[in-house]
């Protein structure tokens, strides 16, 4: 049985990050711990800590990104949400195994050296699924 750990994070679409960060500070007083570029996902990126947990304000930053493709056809709101797992690569065995539609083959290596692999929302009702193994 697969070991998840917790929400790591809910990631959330949006067009503009400073201007929804005007509701998450100004409405609800939820301060931004960074704001970062991530080139390698063509994504900037607001991280709103809450609790054990995150709320991640996403940005597409290429016109042509899939980020940019999700945005268009759905609009902003839930993305992604992301769960932290013990064992990534022994998770992402299982879960083949039981024909779960996996988005990425392998784990992918963040650049905090976290391994994270997506579960396609036909396997899940709908909703893209994050894993998370965070580094030791």
């Amino acid at each position: 049985m697969p070991e998840i750990k917790r929400i790591h994070h809910i990631a959330v679409l949006v067009e503009n990050i400073d201007t929804s960060l005007e509701f998450w500070q100004t409405v609800l007083g939820i301060e931004p711990s960074h704001i970062s570029d991530y080139p390698q996902e063509d994504a900037r990126i607001a991280f709103l800590p809450l609790g054990e947990s995150e709320i991640e304000l996403v940005q597409p930053t290429k016109p042509d990104s899939g980020l940019s493709r999700f945005l268009e056809k759905r609009g902003p709101g839930l993305h992604h949400l992301c769960l932290e797992v013990k064992d990534l690569p022994g998770l992402m065995v299982e879960l083949a195994a039981k024909n779960v539609q996996l988005i990425n083959e392998q784990p992918r290596v963040g650049e905090d050296g976290r391994l994270y692999a997506f579960i396609h929302p036909k396997s899940t009702s709908g909703v893209l699924v994050e894993l998370y193994q965070l580094p030791k």
